[in-house]
């Protein structure tokens, strides 16, 4: 049957972990649901899976883009799907791992991906470099209450995209209609304390800088990291390109990088809370747990039923 198993929560929780353990155990291969792991290049400050992780079972769409490449989510849908049903052909389960909810519910959810004008969306992108993007986030919450409160005003980037939705739709929210599964989807989450969470943060962010991670952006720098509408917005290269243009000193980046990635996971942890279809993983095997619950879901799910849609 095609099923899909997600695995998800906020950054630092523990889902390379838990994902890679539970692929291993149930003949899974894995597929990256987070925007930032789908470019190149862009290993430490992900925190990807390392090469012997990713020996350990097939991971896809880890390294998709270059980072010059403006994602969409489309675009990771349609990969997404194609890539499920390669491996649904092999006999293979499918676990989705990732914390960025819409790339999530693009590639498990019937979801219309919201129509596009780059015309518009050049044109907003003007305003917000020459009056700033407070002033369409603003403009946002005036059109769009629900959408403008779910997205960080410093995110420029989708800032402009909703309110391109918003012009040409009339709503961005009402753009993400209730959710129905694609295929039969299990939803599994993992969170922690917040000051467990806080704290594995701050051990991340300072192993990725004593690991390399000024050096990779350097690297990737060279490759056109600054000029990538998107990737150059990754938490922890953003920092190290200020640092490495001289306008932080590394000991501000680091701490500059801990917060970006604290208030990352607050976002995160709010709208992946408020989806009621994932089933959080409390257990302190979670492993085992996650288990439990594959095989729960496998025996319920009505072996006649059709597919959704292609």
């Amino acid at each position: 049957m095609e099923q899909i198993i997600v695995v998800t929560g906020p950054t630092a929780a523990g889902k390379t972990e838990l994902s890679l353990r539970l692929a291993e155990s149930i003949d899974a291969e894995i597929i990256n649901g987070d925007a930032m792991q789908c470019y190149r290049g862009l290993d430490i400050g992900t925190a990807k899976p390392s090469s012997a992780e990713r020996q350990v079972v097939p991971h896809h769409l880890f390294d998709l883009w270059a980072v010059t490449q403006t994602a969409t989510v489309a675009d990771y849908q349609r990969h997404g799907r194609a890539r499920a049903k390669e491996i649904w052909s092999r006999g293979r389960r499918v676990v989705v791992v990732g914390g960025s909810p819409l790339y999530l519910r693009a590639l498990c959810d019937v979801l219309e991906i919201p129509p596009q004008d780059l015309a518009l969306r050049a044109e907003l992108m003007a305003r917000a470099e020459s009056e700033g993007g407070g002033v369409l986030h603003r403009e946002l919450a005036e059109r769009d209450p629900e959408a403008a409160a779910a997205i960080d005003s410093r995110n420029v980037r989708r800032v402009v995209r909703a309110l391109e939705v918003v012009r040409l739709t009339g709503s961005f929210t009402a753009r993400l209609p209730t959710p129905q599964a694609w295929r039969p989807t299990l939803w599994l989450g993992i969170d922690l304390p917040r000051p467990e969470l806080d704290d594995r943060i701050t051990l991340r962010a300072d192993s990725m800088w004593a690991g390399g991670l000024l050096e990779e952006t350097e690297t990737m720098m060279r490759q056109g990291l600054a000029e990538g509408e998107t990737a150059r917005k990754a938490v922890g290269y953003e920092q190290a390109m200020a640092v490495l243009a001289g306008d932080m000193s590394r000991d501000n980046g680091v701490a500059e990088t801990v917060t970006a990635t604290r208030r990352l996971a607050r976002r995160q942890q709010r709208t992946l809370h408020r989806d009621d279809r994932i089933c959080w993983l409390s257990a302190e095997d979670k492993l085992a747990a996650a288990i439990s619950a594959v095989s729960e879901f496998s025996a319920t799910v009505d072996k006649t039923q059709s597919p959704t849609a292609d």
